[in-house]
């Protein structure tokens, strides 16, 4: 249910009632009803078209996968016209660390750089290219290796979704499922979903002044873009490079100023909404949440410690008019040099593409050192 509110929500204050032809808008010679919230959504007649682009055998027999060559992009979706992309399963055969090989782009109303970007592990929350079953409001894992994506992705003139293949090897079976929603126009303020990919590896750790950083200038960036839109989560992948627990570092999210953050945390595990540690060296346990959620920890507070983490913010997302930079502290005022692997969600009025160059795949797998 609360997906579904979700869906509504990135469609307009009036959910799919904002959209001619989608639920609740009368139709042609209509006159508005009397509300009836009493009468849920799923039970109301739905106007909309309903869609699905995937990998399907077209000649009707069982081969219902794509090969990707090592090397190559493969188009997985392609629609016209205005419309929802609301829910993406992958499930893929391939080298072990194909999480971190396979880059995932989409190209919103004819753009020709993408505003997704990522590869395909960090984007549905493996950061460190190991399978972790969890479920979470918008992206899941289940056993079978499958993924799952229930952020809602609109788009007026037209969609395009592109897996390539980074690796060395061959993807040997590149099975997709992609749901949307086929409509005549969507509402005025539906806004553009993001996705960007960012590492350190390792950060740098610093000797500020008196151990205290005011001005974030040297933190972990999640994201940095500019336009009008919210912050809607980040999903991070940890290694460790040094004992002891890799936390103290307080979250800094820059909004409309460069100069200054307006939102200042307490610590890394509070971020994530954890707290002392998640438990500490002896006691910390993965755990898995609607909104945030830790669904890897193995090895805390020792070199080579790896952690899997997530924190959305769907209750409340963080707005921004002219300029957002959403960052975190490696240790406490930056002291620690750990791995991070991180990507950002976000939403905004136009499609943003001015992004850093992807590291390329070598320096993206995951390790203890840089």
């Amino acid at each position: 249910m609360w997906r579904r509110n979700f869906v509504q929500s990135m469609l307009g204050t009036a959910g799919f009632a904002a959209i001619p032809g989608l639920a609740g808008t009368p139709a042609s010679g209509e006159s508005a009803a009397t509300p009836t919230e009493w009468v849920p959504a799923y039970a109301r007649l739905q106007r909309y078209r309903s869609r699905k682009q995937g990998s399907y055998d077209v000649t009707g027999g069982n081969n219902d996968a794509w090969p990707i060559k090592a090397g190559a992009e493969r188009e997985i979706f392609n629609a016209t016209g205005a419309g929802v992309i609301s829910h993406i399963w992958f499930t893929i055969a391939a080298d072990s660390m194909h999480l971190k090989q396979l880059i995932l782009r989409a190209y919103w109303d004819g753009n020709s750089k993408p505003s997704i970007e990522t590869p395909i592990g960090d984007f549905f929350g493996l950061n460190l290219g190991d399978y972790v079953i969890f479920e979470s409001q918008y992206l899941a894992c289940s056993p079978g290796q499958s993924l799952n994506c229930y952020f809602a992705m609109p788009y007026r003139k037209g969609a395009r979704l592109t897996v390539t293949n980074e690796g060395r090897g061959d993807v040997d079976a590149f099975y997709s499922n992609i749901d949307y929603l086929e409509a005549d126009s969507i509402p005025d303020d539906a806004l553009y979903f993001h996705a960007h990919y960012r590492q350190a590896t390792p950060n740098v750790a610093q000797s500020l002044p008196g151990r205290k950083n005011l001005d974030g200038g040297t933190n972990y960036v999640f994201c940095e873009t500019r336009g009008r839109g919210h912050l809607i989560g980040v999903t991070l992948g940890v290694i460790q490079t040094a004992e002891g627990w890799m936390g103290e570092g307080d979250e800094m999210i820059f909004v409309d100023d460069p100069a200054k953050p307006v939102v200042n945390g307490t610590g890394t595990e509070d971020y994530f909404l954890g707290s002392w540690d998640f438990g500490g060296r002896m006691n910390a346990q993965p755990f898995s949440h609607h909104q945030y959620g830790a669904p890897l920890i193995q090895s805390a507070e020792k070199i080579g410690g790896r952690y899997c983490l997530y924190r959305f913010h769907g209750d409340n997302p963080v707005t921004f008019n002219t300029y957002l930079k959403h960052t975190i502290e490696h240790g406490h005022a930056n002291d620690r040099a750990d791995n991070f692997y991180s990507c950002a969600f976000w939403y905004q009025d136009r499609p943003f593409t001015d992004y850093p160059a992807l590291p390329s795949v070598a320096q993206r797998l995951p390790r203890v050192n840089g």
